[in-house]
């Protein structure tokens, strides 16, 4: 095995939906496999957090490269009070 081949193969990703981590094969993550980790229902939102706190909402066919420090899952709910 060549060394580029072994340190892709020994590579570890995560995604972290909800507060959970889930182990991922691969760097990048579609938002439908998202919400297939958490079962979450189609045509709720999802949004990536950033680590400065900050948010995007995905769009339905988005591929996410996944980066230390973000996280994933629907977009919350604000109520006035």
């Amino acid at each position: 095995m060549t060394r580029e081949l072994q340190e892709k193969t020994e590579k570890k990703y995560y995604a972290n939906v909800e507060g959970t981590e889930y182990l991922w094969d691969k760097e990048t993550i579609t938002v439908g496999e998202i919400r297939a980790l958490r079962n979450l229902p189609r045509g709720l939102p999802i949004v990536e957090e950033f680590p400065n706190g900050t948010e995007k909402t995905l769009g339905e066919g988005a591929i996410v490269l996944l980066k230390p420090g973000h996280r994933y899952g629907r977009a919350p709910k604000f109520k006035r009070g």
